[in-house]
């Protein structure tokens, strides 16, 4: 079976819980489906569950993060994503190849010398004492390896081998700091394959593409030792793999209402060819050369611009700014959405605005 681009996008946006109305699912099964949410930057994820399920509230999602059930840890790609403490230990196991190579990948000579099992030991000891930040963790690092003076490699070292979590701060808005300290994970038998949980929230999709979305190079030989997985081609002819129990397909003509989606969301990074979710050329306008992944809006399915929030005189202002003219239709449905987020992200604003731009800037 052979499927298109706007077949594939729907699926898309069906599994990402961006096509059918919010739904009044439970945080934990949302971040399940999701395959995790990236978490750079403390708020996107907590707008990101906005906009997927149905009377989302921030302080649910603080104290599901106060009670360690969702935690914020480095996973794919090297980056820091939410992921359920159902999900996270298997993904964590599963990617520990990813993230050594890509630790070698930026030390390079500087890795060259390190003892790993003994630094990490190290620091296990430091983080069963208490939680710190890394600028307090690196020193203490260098007084245990005096021979090697290079703490930032030492401390990044630890990070990309030890399962560590971020410490929620119940007293922030959005649960973390710009410099929280990190703590052990807790101990998990829990097991989660990690190619069926990519599939079943990204896929159908290629090997190339999980390798991408996981950084792991070796998608070739986990999905030849998965049975049954369901195969399509897209319409240029590549192999297209799928989980057995995924959800169906949905009708490549279902209307795609427009929708917000926060900044870093796994949505535009999760395939090579993304053209399922963004025209090619509008890509850079989304990742910026210093890695940012902007806010975005999808209009009939599709990213057709990004949005950020300001403060001016203690009033917040939502700017939507198209990468091609809209219609003021399109603008009329983007505006209660709009007017809506704007309320959910800036709490403390006196007062708010909402600009939905009809042309480029």
């Amino acid at each position: 079976m052979v499927l298109s681009r706007r077949q594939l996008n729907r699926t898309l946006l069906d599994r990402q819980m961006l096509l059918a109305p919010r739904q009044p699912r439970s945080i934990p099964d949302v971040i399940d489906a999701l395959a995790g949410l990236q978490a750079q930057q403390a708020r996107p994820p907590f707008a990101g569950l906005w906009t997927r399920i149905a009377n989302f509230r921030r302080q649910d999602l603080c104290e599901l993060l106060a009670r360690r059930e969702v935690v914020r840890a480095t996973a794919m790609r090297g980056t820091l994503h939410l992921l359920t403490m159902r999900q996270y230990p298997g993904f964590r196991k599963a990617l520990q190849p990813a993230l050594s190579a890509g630790m070698h990948a930026i030390l390079r000579d500087r890795a060259a010398n390190l003892d790993l099992d003994r630094l990490t030991a190290e620091a296990v000891k430091v983080f069963k004492q208490q939680p710190c930040t890394f600028a307090e963790l690196r020193p203490r690092m260098s007084a245990a390896f005096p021979d090697l003076d290079d703490e930032r490699a030492l401390g990044f070292a630890v990070r990309m081998h030890l399962p560590l979590i971020t410490v929620p701060d119940s007293a922030n808005t959005w649960s973390f700091t710009g410099d929280s300290p990190f703590e052990l994970a807790p101990a998990s038998d829990a097991a989660s394959d990690i190619v069926l949980a990519y599939l079943r929230a990204f896929g159908p999709a290629t090997i190339a593409d999980f390798q991408s979305w996981s950084a792991l190079k070796n998608g070739k030989e986990l999905f030849a030792a998965i049975p049954n997985l369901v195969r399509y081609r897209d319409e240029k002819k590549r192999e297209l793999f799928d989980a057995p129990d995924a959800a169906p397909l949905p009708d490549p003509e279902t209307e795609a209402h427009p929708r917000f989606v926060a900044a870093f969301d796994n949505l535009v990074l999760s395939h090579v060819d993304r053209s399922r979710i963004i025209a090619e050329e509008h890509r850079p306008k989304v990742v910026t050369k210093n890695l940012l992944v902007l806010p975005t809006f999808l209009v009939d399915g599709f990213v057709a611009g990004t949005w950020q929030t300001s403060i001016v005189k203690k009033q917040a202002i939502l700017t939507a700014t198209p990468f091609e003219k809209i219609t003021k239709k399109v603008q009329k449905q983007l505006l209660p959405e709009a007017e809506e987020l704007v309320r959910f992200l800036e709490p403390e604003a006196a007062g708010y605005a909402v600009d939905i731009r009809l042309e480029p800037a």
